[in-house]
């Protein structure tokens, strides 16, 4: 019996690709989102974002000078004359032994509060864009609209 030669079959024709319009950034969203980075480099390094980042305190750059458990990013990355892994524990009076220790000592002294404002600040955020959307924030973007602010740049409040 001679092999028979298979058909081939088509595969059907899919829906062309829907394109969506890219969506503005809302500045809301992003400061809510910063607010939670906040509040996690507060609870695990006890220091704020923004000192986290650059290794300033009150100013000053101080990265891994207090030998304590506020730990900052070029600390932990050993920036400059900091040795890599960060200065924490240096000082005898804090009593740390290490990155693990540290950051045990800071959750159990801010874990309560950056677990309360991680769960917080989207519900806190999401309630007051729908408490305010009709009244402040739909105006505002229109308005922004007009100006030419969103289509060109893809910011909204």
């Amino acid at each position: 019996m001679p092999k028979q030669k298979r058909r081939r079959t088509r595969a059907p024709a899919s829906q062309p690709r829907r394109r969506r319009k890219k969506q503005p950034i809302s500045l809301i969203n992003v400061g809510a989102q910063v607010a939670v980075a906040n509040a996690v480099t507060m609870g695990l390094f006890n220091s704020n974002l923004g000192d986290f980042l650059t290794g300033r305190r009150d100013g000053v750059y101080r990265a891994g000078s207090d030998g304590a458990a506020r730990l900052t990013l070029p600390e932990l990355l050993g920036a400059g004359s900091i040795a890599l892994g960060g200065n924490y524990g240096s000082n005898p009076s804090a009593s740390y032994d290490g990155l693990a220790a540290t950051l045990k000592t800071n959750l159990t002294k801010n874990g309560a509060m950056m677990a309360a404002q991680v769960i917080g600040i989207p519900l806190i955020t999401r309630f007051a864009k729908k408490a305010l959307a009709k009244s402040l924030i739909r105006p505002t973007n229109k308005v922004m609209r007009t100006v030419g602010i969103t289509s060109a740049t893809g910011v909204k409040l």
